[in-house]
């Protein structure tokens, strides 16, 4: 099974596991009924910013679409073709309540992400290129070795303003409720 055959099961399951229609899915996460039902469909792949949408409505980690059961199918999410690729480093760890990914982000490639569930938290390390990080209005920059430690329920944003390929690693902190199964502290509608 391919990556974005995984996606689509995935979705259509935890959304049917939770007894939701596509509307009240389209609710929960801010993504249109249409494009759900194109991603369960296998007719379209979402972006990352899109998936994270889906994520964080549903509760879930990142991680859980872009792993496949199978040891040896392909990991890495790649919708923007090469834009933005996204590989697991160590998938969802429920004790720990992280995800761990190798990203790599193309020249000029540009990742808006809007805010994820209240209270978690992100780290980026640079391992090569420049990468610029947009973080509560303000855009920096990170060179290998740099890293930077934000709040991930604020918007953010990731860009590539040079001339080689970015490569960082996320490391994603999810609240406790997410480990126990219970639903995250409720937040503001972000979409």
């Amino acid at each position: 099974m391919n990556i974005a055959q995984h996606l689509a099961q995935t979705l259509k399951m935890q959304r049917l596991q939770r007894g939701w229609s596509l509307s009240k899915l389209a609710e929960e996460t801010g993504v249109s009924k249409a494009m759900l039902g194109q991603i369960e469909r296998h007719e379209s792949s979402p972006t990352v910013a899109t998936l994270w949408k889906i994520a964080t409505g549903l509760n879930v980690p990142f991680s859980l679409f872009i792993t496949p059961p199978e040891p040896g199918d392909e990991l890495a999410f790649d919708p923007q073709q090469q834009a933005m690729v996204v590989t697991p480093v160590f998938p969802w760890d429920s004790e720990l309540c992280f995800d761990h990914f190798s990203i790599t982000l193309a020249p000029g490639a540009l990742s808006e992400s809007t805010p994820h569930e209240k209270g978690v938290i992100e780290h980026v390390v640079v391992i090569s290129g420049t990468l610029d990080m947009w973080v509560k209005g303000v855009w920096q920059s990170l060179v290998p070795g740099e890293g930077l430690r934000f709040a991930g329920d604020l918007a953010h944003a990731y860009r590539n303003s040079g001339e080689q390929t970015v490569h960082f690693h996320s490391i994603i902190h999810y609240p406790k409720e997410k480990a126990a199964g219970k639903p995250a502290a409720n937040h503001d509608n972000d979409s």
